[in-house]
């Protein structure tokens, strides 16, 4: 299928590693021009900008690059967020303010310098990276699910905001996906506990305690990178406001 992204210019922000730089792969070989982000240092790559997107400053940076470049966004996918381990004893204000700067206001920044841009051209995606967890919440890492919960949120606000320009709004919200860190960790986890050593063990032991679903299994990051760059697509202009999970049927929720 042809997702017609020639011409298009994407921003994938966090794309210098994991799952974002598997979807910047995607765009890319779908002929969008993608500009890769890495809130440290700049991806290598001559279409790559960096800057600290958690703040004013650094978010402002991500875009005067891009516009020193003459380039303007038709596609951002707002990848960017990260977690921890933290739990409701012990979480002060600042965890949960560093919780909303990484994954809340990190993406409204990145919304708010694209926007004006795609409705002067009538067209535009925005992609939203969530997690299943804003549907099903665990005691563990409250401040994250509260902030990618209130990304679910304003994709909604955002879709109703924009009726009319031609730009929708989507949230895309995987379950456990099988990168580089989720692997390793697993594979420590797996030698203390005698799981075995080869991956579809692994993947069964997950399955059968932390990630129950019908597919008997996790995502990988292709999977992700490949319903992301659909929603980016023309051909799925008529989806818009949506949370669409991607979780093996791990949520049971109509």
């Amino acid at each position: 299928m042809d997702l017609q992204l020639k011409g298009r210019t994407a921003l994938v922000t966090g794309s210098d590693r994991r799952t974002g730089e598997v979807i910047a792969a995607t765009l890319a070989a779908e002929g969008a021009r993608v500009i890769t982000h890495g809130n440290d240092s700049a991806p290598p790559g001559a279409d790559a900008v960096w800057g600290d997107v958690r703040t004013e400053s650094g978010s402002a940076q991500v875009l005067a690059q891009i516009a020193a470049r003459g380039l303007s966004i038709d596609i951002l996918v707002n990848n960017y967020g990260t977690a921890d381990a933290h739990r409701w004893e012990g979480s002060d204000t600042a965890k949960w303010l560093e919780m909303y700067q990484t994954n809340l206001l990190s993406a409204v920044r990145m919304i708010q310098g694209c926007v004006p841009a795609m409705k002067a051209k009538g067209w535009g995606r925005i992609l939203n990276l969530g997690t299943i967890g804003s549907h099903q919440p665990v005691a563990e890492r409250p401040a994250y699910y509260a902030a990618k919960g209130a990304l679910a949120n304003i994709t909604v606000s955002l879709a109703q905001e924009l009726a009319g320009t031609g730009i929708t709004v989507n949230t895309v919200s995987p379950g456990y996906i099988r990168t580089e860190q989720v692997e390793e960790a697993y594979r420590r986890r797996a030698r203390k506990a005698g799981w075995g050593e080869d991956w579809a063990s692994i993947e069964k032991k997950i399955v059968e305690t932390d990630f129950p679903n019908p597919c008997g299994r996790i995502a990988t990051r292709e999977e992700v990178a490949d319903l992301v760059g659909f929603l980016c697509s023309p051909r799925a202009g008529f989806i818009n406001g949506q949370n669409i999970r991607i979780d093996g049927g791990a949520v049971r929720y109509v």
